[in-house]
């Protein structure tokens, strides 16, 4: 017994962390990606691989019925393999006692055989795992299926309107460009992956490895009192409260470093990535202009002249500035006025700029409600509109880049969850 509990020990050490995000969680979410990057435990892609499963958010619905929250959490509790621990991340200021909590569990044992693992079909995940090289200068080309995660896609009824054996979808048939008779396999990505906009499902309907339609289907979740916490700044001066244009610019420079470490990910540069990400936690911890200007130029630098990450990007969610502007979308995406690879341009240049800005004290306008991913004085958040026009930018594409695009838009579902006190924002055109 012993001997038993001295190899799990050793073998739990530095555990594979997995992490299911509600939306309205990204505070817990960067304070639990910083804590697990001190410790040096990895964040793993799917059940499978994992020993400690952290939920984040708050529990109300936990116990929710089918399609819920609560119920694909459930679904990935069990697919992971004993010994395995879980905590719920409520608080940020409480993430080390939580994790610490979950090791002690994990190493002894207790959760290890809580809701053991039914059978493959109870828990329908597609398993094909890309292992991204961890300390290359340069992205690792995605490969075609197996590119990807899609072992998150279970939720309460991914398994609608679709055959499955063994837990894996059953392919339809139907016309495709040709008008030859080939196979539609029915793929859930969502609402747990790794890089992945929290609470969101995408469902793609794939002909060999072309998208021939894709629906966008967020997890339903409460309303939200709380702004999201990367709209913080605008929203809180907008209502009144003096906010400096420093401390906007910061949570600007750390929103766009999130989302430059996702695509980065996405696109294989795991070791940019994870640079990526100590800068954003260095700007979200309070470090002064001059040092972020000095972390942030030399990714920058990298990030633009990597012919590899150009190669990949390039061509890949088209959106032109005229059909932004249609469809609502505002922000980087319509400055970019292009593809995954200009979007990509357009965060560098504001890190840059939003660096340099940190320290700035005087107040912030008012009037100037535009976060990071658009104009927050619209009736529809920016990020609803990037979530509207994803089906057209997917439609069409390899299933190997569906990914890379939903990375380069990187909606925020967290505004798609808070309602707006009357009158806190106001439209100013």
């Amino acid at each position: 017994m012993e001997l038993k509990r001295t190899l799990v020990r050793a073998a739990v050490s530095r555990p594979g962390v997995l992490l299911a995000v509600s939306p309205g969680a990204t505070r817990q979410r960067l304070a639990v990606e910083a804590e697990l990057a001190r410790r040096g435990w990895a964040c793993v892609g799917g059940p499978a691989e994992a020993d400690l499963f952290v939920i984040l958010g708050d529990r109300e619905g936990e116990d929710e019925g089918e399609g819920g929250e609560g119920d694909w959490v459930a679904a990935l509790w069990q697919g992971i393999p004993a010994p395995k621990a879980r905590v719920w991340v409520t608080d940020p200021g409480r993430v080390a006692d939580a994790l610490d909590s979950g090791l002690a569990d994990l190493v002894r044992g207790e959760h290890g055989n809580d809701h053991a693992p039914d059978a493959p079909d109870s828990h329908h995940e597609h398993h094909e795992h890309h292992e991204h090289q961890q300390n290359g200068d340069h992205p690792t080309p995605p490969s075609d299926h197996g590119g990807h995660d899609m072992h998150g896609g279970h939720h309460g009824h991914a398994g609608h309107d679709m055959g499955l054996v063994e837990g894996l979808p059953m392919a339809d048939r139907a016309d495709d460009r040709d008008g030859l008779r080939l196979d539609v396999l029915h793929v859930p990505l969502g609402p747990v992956l790794a890089d992945w906009p929290a609470g969101l499902i995408l469902r793609l309907d794939l002909q060999g490895d072309l998208v021939q339609e894709a629906t966008v289907e967020p997890v339903t979740a409460p309303p939200s009192p709380h702004p999201p916490f990367w709209d913080e700044p605008w929203l809180q001066a907008a209502s009144g409260e003096h906010i400096s244009r420093g401390d906007a610019a910061r949570r600007l420079c750390a929103a766009h470093l999130d989302s430059l470490g996702r695509f980065f990910a996405v696109a294989g540069w795991d070791g940019m990535a994870s640079r990526t990400r100590h800068v954003r936690d260095r700007a979200l911890a309070g470090a002064a202009a001059a040092e972020l200007t000095s972390l942030v130029r030399p990714l920058i630098r990298r990030a633009q002249r990597s012919r590899t990450l150009r190669w990949l990007t390039t061509g890949l969610g088209t959106l032109p500035a005229e059909q932004a502007r249609q469809r609502g979308v505002t922000g980087p995406a319509l400055l970019a006025d292009g593809d995954a690879y200009n979007r990509m341009l357009v965060w560098l240049d504001a890190v840059g700029r939003s660096a340099a800005d940190c320290d700035v004290t005087e107040a912030l306008d008012p009037a100037e409600v535009v976060g990071p991913r658009g104009r927050l004085d619209t009736p529809v958040p920016p990020s609803k509109a990037m979530l509207d026009s994803l089906p057209k930018l997917l439609k069409g594409t390899e299933f190997a880049c569906a990914r890379i695009i939903v990375a380069s838009l990187d909606p925020d579902l967290d505004e798609l969850t808070h309602v707006q006190a009357p009158g806190t924002v106001h439209s100013h055109g």
